[in-house]
């Protein structure tokens, strides 16, 4: 089974926000807001994780979403649960 781990996101960030102020790996329960990602880096990470990842991530969930590891954890349970592809 597919899956997205701290460091997968972490490369996505890079890509669509440049490099966090620290590794995920070790900040992964600080807010991204700490981390220095604002609100459009993580709109254009979710939409590439829809792509990659083929899951469809909720609006609503995704403004509750405020770390790394709560990221990771959403995406994995809608991959785990079959998540219907984002559209």
């Amino acid at each position: 089974m597919q899956q997205i781990t701290i460091g997968d996101l972490q490369d996505i960030l890079r890509e669509c926000a440049g490099e966090a102020t620290q590794p995920l790996e070790r900040a992964a329960d600080l807010s991204f807001e700490e981390l220095g990602y604002d609100s459009v880096a993580l709109l254009e990470a979710h939409g590439r994780i829809e792509r990659d990842y083929g899951v469809a991530l909720c609006d609503d969930e995704a403004l509750e979403i405020t770390t790394a590891r709560e990221l990771v954890d959403l995406v994995n349970s809608l991959l785990r649960h079959g998540a219907a592809p984002a559209a």
